[in-house]
């Protein structure tokens, strides 16, 4: 059994190690080549302009640059390269001790008008033991910024282990078929701008959210994979698949 970062790539120094475990999120700054980010972009469109779309990212034709898609690494390659690019490993490796494994995967478009998701903590949706759990979120647009759609995060929230999640509470704001993080002032929140290439890594409890894209005509697409301990497990019965990332 593995225990060992892999000598492979040890991208972030040891201050940055610090930050992610004090302030539970760490940004790397251009961690994906911008010839890269525009090709895997041009694949995802590829996918979904097919006629027929292939059966597993298959939506209603109307919605097929809208609705997310889930599991891409699942069923095609370049999305699982992407989910495991070293500098991911690396830093993952880094931030967790040893080896990481994917076990989901997201493609978000968010389009000119569309809603966010409310404030939330990942753990609620996808419990794991020993929680390890950390999401690696790839801007994949220009700019990334409040008016099409950012994250914002509430720094150092991953210390107050999981809070009650109940109803979403602004429908204009944000999806309703998710929950929303209850008992914290989110008035604390931060925003998160990025650049195309970057990637914020943050903890499973670190409570973030995303408003609606309130630009006319710039999406907000994004590549967002999350990512256990190699020992660790999910209970969620989808999620069960292990991804290693070598």
């Amino acid at each position: 059994m593995r225990n060992m970062i892999p000598a492979l790539t040890t991208p972030i120094t040891q201050a940055q190690v610090d930050q992610f475990h004090d302030q539970g999120y760490l940004m790397l700054k251009g961690g994906c080549s911008a010839d890269l980010i525009d090709a895997f972009n041009g694949h995802i469109y590829d996918l979904r302009n097919q006629d027929p779309m292939p059966e597993w990212a298959a939506v209603d034709e109307s919605k097929k640059f809208s609705i997310r898609l889930f599991n891409p690494h699942l069923h095609d390659s370049f999305s699982r390269q992407v989910m495991k690019l070293p500098v991911i490993r690396g830093t993952l490796a880094q931030l967790m001790g040893r080896e990481a494994n994917c076990v989901q995967s997201m493609f978000f478009y968010k389009e000119p008008g569309s809603p966010g998701q409310a404030a939330h903590q990942d753990y609620y949706y996808i419990k794991n033991d020993p929680m390890t759990m950390i999401a690696a979120w790839i801007a994949m647009e220009e700019k990334v910024d409040v008016e099409n759609g950012c994250l914002w995060v509430i720094p150092k929230s991953h210390r107050l282990g999981l809070l009650p999640h109940g109803a979403v509470k602004n429908l204009d704001e944000h999806e309703a078929w998710t929950d929303e993080t209850e008992g914290i002032d989110l008035n604390t929140q931060v925003p998160v701008e990025m650049e195309k290439g970057d990637i914020l890594f943050f903890h499973e409890l670190l409570i973030h959210s995303s408003n609606r894209n309130r630009s006319a005509d710039r999406w907000r697409r994004s590549y967002v994979c999350h990512y256990i301990r190699e020992d660790a497990t999910t209970t969620r019965k989808d999620l069960q698949k292990k991804f290693p990332l070598y």
